[in-house]
């Protein structure tokens, strides 16, 4: 297992920089990184690997594609998946606040999940309302507004998007966070997913290849498989059928979905997981998934 190992030492060194480079060229910004976690040299000029060619629509494609920034965003992702015919899929939307002030916290059910428009990862999960601390709350989500998210990351397509606040209610699956089933579609194909399950305890992820079987090679960044093989849902081809379709004007892009009570639930679309900087446990993983992945425009 190779992992991830990264020099903590170096990594402070640079950070004050980070910014700086990634303003003036995001391409230099994006091969410093990626051989910084990787330590392999960056092809973008014929990329091979899937990493690489994630790195080719990080830089070049995304930015350029109006649906990709639409579909990247919460509320333009949702908009798109109910054009897709796929409305009754989404989890049902309480509110969208400009500011976390403007939040009617006392309309709001007592567990609910507040996530930033523009960005992934800027999410609160509160599973009583009663007993939060709203002021570290304020202060987490002033923060989340105030970063330009594709800037900070580089990955371009984030900027501009309408930073907001929406308020969702809290999915849960027999008393537990859901079950997250994170299909990747390759030109409109389902290929291969993960499967995450325990988070906000004891967090596991399980590669498999789209027909379910095991795909450990693909585990990446020093993840921990589960314990048990996760049980494939009854309604999984209903599943793949909804990511194809999803996925069909995209290169590449990973279509996140919930099952819970036999009903399909959409989570969100992300196109440059990890930012492409992942490493994989078993290096043949790069390899096979960038065979999937066809790029006329990558040279």
């Amino acid at each position: 297992m190779e992992g991830m190992h990264e020099n903590l030492f170096l990594r402070a060194l640079v950070s004050p920089f980070r910014g700086l480079v990634g303003k003036i060229s995001p391409v230099l910004y994006v091969k410093l990184q990626y051989r910084y976690l990787t330590h392999r040299k960056l092809n973008l000029r014929n990329p091979v690997r899937y990493t690489e060619k994630l790195q080719h629509l990080r830089l070049y494609e995304y930015p350029n594609s109006t649906l990709v920034k639409k579909a990247a965003s919460r509320l333009g992702g949702r908009e798109y998946v109910e054009e897709c015919g796929y409305g009754s899929n989404l989890i049902p939307l309480l509110g969208v606040y400009p500011s976390f002030e403007e939040i009617d916290f006392s309309a709001l059910p007592s567990a609910f999940v507040l996530k930033c428009n523009h960005a992934s990862g800027f999410n609160a999960i509160v599973f009583d309302k009663n007993i939060i601390d709203k002021a570290d709350l304020a202060r987490k989500f002033h923060h989340y507004l105030a970063t330009d998210y594709g800037k900070k990351t580089v990955e371009p397509h984030y900027i501009g998007m309408k930073r907001l606040i929406e308020a969702e209610p809290l999915l849960l699956e027999k008393g537990h966070l859901p079950t997250e089933y994170k299909i990747h579609c390759f030109n409109g194909k389902a290929k291969n997913l993960y499967v995450v399950r325990g988070r906000g305890k004891d967090i596991r992820y399980d590669q498999l290849y789209i027909d379910w079987s095991p795909f450990d090679e693909s585990q990446f960044n020093g993840w921990r498989k589960g314990d048990v093989p996760p049980v494939r849902p009854e309604n999984f081809p209903e599943m793949v059928e909804m990511a194809e379709t999803l996925a069909k004007p995209f290169p590449f892009v990973r279509v996140d979905l919930y099952s819970i009570d036999g009903k399909v639930y959409f989570s969100e679309l992300t196109f440059t997981p990890a930012k492409g900087t992942l490493v994989f446990d078993g290096d043949e993983a790069d390899f096979i998934q960038g065979a999937w992945l066809k790029m006329p425009n990558a040279k």
